[in-house]
């Protein structure tokens, strides 16, 4: 993992709420939720908030690489999703297709790696053409790492790698007595990625909805209320302030008391 650098707008922005830089998420995963509530709240079709979601992912990308984290992992097409209306579908490819490809200028001037995880089978070729060329051309960027999560589901990526795993056991290249938690996270479409620290929903809502079952398994949760067209870098900032007040104690006992006290700073007031 690349050693991430922090702007000195950053460096203010986190100074402000009373935080160091250590405090905060490394990988931060978001399931971008509300689009479609969005539109429909104010009387239009659900494609116009997924349009709209573009500018909250513009934001989310600018703000983190401005406090220097290391990946943000976005929820952009599940598994599940292919059984919303073709008319949507088609319109989310496109969006999708043409990020790719206006975004891919910006990607390369702030200095950001694209990833991509997922199944590519039924992904149409010209948004994969889209995601492999710009995956190529970021792939030196040496900082915060944006993966997007494209036809993905946190089942099919455990069930897909336990079926490679199984592949390699049968062929006598690996021994069951090898396989362990650290040997079965190398089958996995994140392999070499940091598991997320913290996880955000947007929209309110209380699943988690297929995303990185896996990864997750120690990550801060955050729900917040914004829809995601509504979402914004304060947002993001507000949500790694809540993360660097909880004390992760990984199955552990508590820290004592004063180092509690020393990791909660003054609530953020976000301005909307």
């Amino acid at each position: 993992m690349a050693n991430v650098s922090i702007s000195e707008e950053g460096l203010a922005r986190i100074s402000a709420l009373g935080l160091t830089s250590e405090q905060l998420p490394r990988h931060v995963a978001i399931i971008m939720d509300g689009n479609g509530r969005w539109a429909q709240n104010r009387g239009r079709a659900r494609i116009v908030g997924h349009r709209r979601g573009i500018q909250s992912v513009r934001a989310v990308v600018e703000e983190g690489c401005r406090l220097g984290l290391d990946q943000i992992t976005l929820y952009c097409l599940s598994i599940e999703n292919w059984k919303r209306p073709p008319r949507e579908l088609t319109f989310l490819l496109r969006l999708l297709r043409h990020f790719l490809k206006v975004e891919r200028a910006e990607l390369m001037d702030q200095n950001v790696r694209l990833k991509m995880i997922g199944r590519r089978e039924g992904l149409p070729s010209a948004v994969l053409e889209e995601f492999d060329r710009t995956v190529e051309e970021t792939s030196e960027n040496t900082g915060m790492t944006l993966c997007l999560a494209v036809n993905y589901g946190g089942r099919t990526e455990i069930a897909d790698a336990a079926r490679r795993l199984a592949e390699d056991v049968r062929s006598g290249t690996l021994e069951p007595e090898q396989v362990d938690e650290a040997r079965f996270a190398t089958y996995l479409a994140t392999h070499g990625m940091l598991d997320p620290d913290l996880l955000i929903r947007t929209a309110g809502e209380m699943r988690l909805s297929n995303f990185l079952l896996w990864q997750i398994s120690y990550a801060e949760i955050w729900v917040t209320d914004v829809l995601w067209p509504e979402f914004r870098g304060d947002d993001l900032l507000a949500a790694c302030h809540a993360f660097a007040s909880r004390e992760r104690k990984f199955g552990g006992l508590p820290s004592p008391p004063e180092a509690s006290q020393a990791r909660s700073p003054a609530a953020p007031k976000a301005t909307r």
